[in-house]
């Protein structure tokens, strides 16, 4: 029996049919997995009926509401039981068969859904959103948290550390991952409060960190791991998003503001098509909300197709790696040996 991916097929800025479409394509991507789209039936079914697919790899859950991102999260998830992510959630619980789920629905609601609705790995304080970011040296490197946790105290900062390197670990089988502390300098001594604090758990702890690191160096490749509190996290990530927008579209300036230019550019639009793609959120999928009991991934909201099929891709990598049964020794045990492994 195929292992299943479920999917909220109505969350997001372009559901249904890009989301629908995703699952397709990452079918043809994996052929021994099953896709379990939640929504509205009707309107999946009468899509699909014009689109060649194995009908055995595709269940559809039927569920009316949709939550949107106007509403209050937790709210949300509670009052609207027969919505497509509600009904994601629970089937992702609910069935031993199921990877994980995707979803590129509204921010709050899918970490609060999952949250409340498939549980919190035993020990962990709170689950982190963690998006992986390319380097310039083609690796990867791990932010954890983006946004999911905006107040932080040192110790969810270390548990963050934790779930890096168990993520780390398993899913890239990086010995010894390096864990950077996103400061305002690379001086023992510089950040707030919080971080002087969780500067000196990491320290004393076991894992390999290497001390504060500045957000100018996230992407420089010198780390596997970078640990901020769910605020500052989510600045770095913007800012980088931001940066990579604004050099593709100076790139695209330059290069076309002559003839000679656009000669030029013709013979290196290889070379652009590359570095598009390593800065292309599309071509890897979304981000990993780490510390809960099944891999569940928050694709971006305005996510294509070829996103949705990489979330999914993303679902069946971590689930195969052994992330979650990983994940649960460092956080499973009394509370005073939480930071030694």
């Amino acid at each position: 029996m195929n292992n299943k991916v479920v999917v909220d097929i109505f969350g997001g800025d372009n559901a249904p049919y890009e989301i629908i479409e995703g699952c397709l394509v990452a079918m043809r991507n994996i052929p021994h997995i099953s896709v379990v789209m939640c929504g509205k039936k009707d309107i999946i079914e009468q899509y699909l009926s014009n689109k060649k697919y194995d009908k055995s790899r595709v269940e559809i859950v039927d569920a009316e509401d949709v939550i949107t991102n106007d509403e209050v999260p937790t709210v949300a998830i509670r009052t609207k039981r027969n919505s497509s992510l509600v009904r994601a959630l629970e089937y992702a619980r609910d069935n031993d068969d199921v990877l994980g789920m995707v979803s590129a629905g509204s921010t709050g609601a899918v970490l609060a859904g999952a949250t409340l609705k498939i549980g919190r790995i035993r020990g962990v304080q709170r689950p982190a959103l963690a998006p992986l970011l390319p380097t310039v040296n083609g690796k990867q490197v791990l932010l954890i948290d983006c946004g999911a946790n905006v107040d932080c105290k040192p110790q969810m900062l270390l548990q963050f550390a934790e779930m890096g390197h168990a993520f780390m670990n398993s899913v890239y089988k990086i010995d010894k991952p390096r864990i950077g502390l996103l400061s305002n300098g690379t001086e023992d001594k510089k950040g707030n409060e919080l971080t002087h604090e969780a500067f000196a758990m990491l320290k004393q702890s076991s894992l390999n960190f290497v001390g504060n690191m500045e957000a100018r160096d996230i992407l420089s490749g010198d780390y596997d791991v970078v640990v901020a509190d769910g605020f500052y996290g989510n600045i770095a990530l913007k800012s980088c998003e931001g940066t990579a927008l604004m050099m593709m579209k100076l790139m695209k300036r330059f290069f076309t503001s002559s003839l000679k230019r656009k000669i030029g550019a013709l013979m290196l639009k290889g070379a652009f098509r590359e570095i598009k793609g390593v800065m292309d959120y599309n071509k890897t999928g979304g981000a990993p909300f780490v510390g809960v009991n099944k891999v569940v991934v928050k694709s971006h909201g305005s996510s294509k197709a070829e996103a949705i099929a990489g979330s999914i891709g993303q679902v069946v990598k971590f689930a195969e790696s052994g992330l979650i049964a990983n994940l649960r020794p460092y956080f499973d045990k009394p509370q005073q040996d939480a930071d030694h492994d």
